[in-house]
C-alpha cells in the first residue's frame, strides 16, 4: 500500500483568527500567518532574516476547532495543500495563494501544554471490542500455524 502524503507548513499565527460562513453554510477561518527564514553563513552560524507573510484558511470542523484554540503568536503545523486563484486588484488580474489546512495543530517544538484525552478514552472504549476480537483471532491464527 502506498504511503499517502500531504503538502505540510509551519509558522506562527501572525494576525487574529477571523470566523466567516463560505456560501454553503461552512465555517471558515481565515488567518495571516507569517514563516521565519534564516541565512545560513559562511562559517556555519544563521542570521535571522525578516518572515515571510501567507494567508491560510480552514473549513468546517478544523475551522471550528481552530477559531477555539489558536491566537496570534501562536507556533503552528498544519497539513494540506495551497490553492491559487485569480483576483483583480487594481484593474489586473493577479493569482493569489493561500494555504488550506485540513489538519492544524500546535507546534510541539515551540509550545508547552496538557493533553486533555478524555474524548479519547470514550473512542478507545467502543473500538476495544474490535480489538479484542482481531487479537483473538490473531492468536489462532498463529496457533494454527498461518
Amino acid at each position: 500500500m502506498a504511503l499517502h502524503t500531504q503538502q505540510s507548513i509551519s509558522g506562527f499565527i501572525a494576525s487574529e483568527p477571523q470566523r466567516s460562513t463560505t456560501e454553503a453554510g461552512d465555517v471558515r477561518m481565515y488567518v495571516r500567518i507569517g514563516q521565519p527564514q534564516y541565512r545560513r553563513n559562511e562559517d556555519g552560524s544563521f542570521t535571522e532574516l525578516e518572515p515571510t507573510f501567507h494567508d491560510m484558511v480552514a473549513f468546517r470542523a478544523t475551522a471550528e476547532r481552530a477559531l477555539a484554540r489558536f491566537a496570534k503568536g501562536d507556533s503552528f503545523v498544519a497539513e494540506g495543500y495551497k490553492r491559487t486563484f485569480p483576483i483583480e486588484r487594481d484593474g489586473h488580474v493577479i493569482e493569489a495563494e493561500e494555504f488550506v489546512a485540513k489538519k492544524l495543530g500546535h507546534d510541539l517544538a515551540r509550545t508547552n501544554y496538557e493533553v486533555d484525552r478524555s474524548r479519547r478514552a470514550s473512542a478507545v472504549e467502543r473500538d476495544a471490542p474490535s480489538r479484542t476480537a482481531a487479537a483473538k483471532e490473531s492468536t489462532v491464527a498463529g496457533a494454527l500455524g498461518f
